[in-house]
This record gives structure tokens, sequence and C-alpha cells, in this order.
């Protein structure tokens, strides 16, 4: 057998300090819930305000191509002949 030593109350510490930050996150989530819950009593759209959050987290330049590839994709779809539906099987 080696003589190695695993540093027990080293790995506790750190599993705590896990299970701590797990435990936060679930509170934040359990805040944020209230919030768009809130927003929602007061009449606003919650998936409006999700895109928004989204958007504001991209930077301009990014929110600028994505923007301009959807208008892209768009007028492609929309200028392309119809195919023919698929015939039954």
């Amino acid at each position: 057998m080696s003589d190695i030593t695993i540093p027990g109350g080293k790995i506790r510490s750190f599993v705590e300090r896990v299970e701590n930050l797990d435990t936060e996150i679930q509170e934040l989530t359990e805040q944020k819930k209230e919030v768009f819950s809130e927003a929602k009593g007061e009449g606003f759209d919650v998936k409006i305000l999700k895109e928004i959050i989204k958007l504001r987290k991209q930077d301009q330049d990014e929110r600028d191509e994505r923007e301009s590839l959807l208008d892209l994709y768009m007028r492609a779809m929309e200028n392309a002949p119809a195919e023919k539906e698929a015939k039954a099987a």
C-alpha cells in the first residue's frame, strides 16, 4: 500500500462551497421566477421580456449580424418557388 494522504478536510471544503453555490443559484432562480410572475401579473408578455434580456446580452454587432441573417433568410424563403407537396406513400 502507498502512503498517500488524501486531504479530506480540503475535499469537504470544496464540496460544501459548491453545495452552498447550488443553494444560492436555486434561490436566485426562484427570485427570477417571482419577478417574471409579477411582470405577467401586470400584463407584460414574459416571452418578450426574456427575448429583450437575451438581446441585451449581445453586443450591437452581434445583434445586427443576427438581424441581417434573419432578414436574408426570410426574403430567400419568401422568394423561393413553392415546392409541390410530397406524395403520400
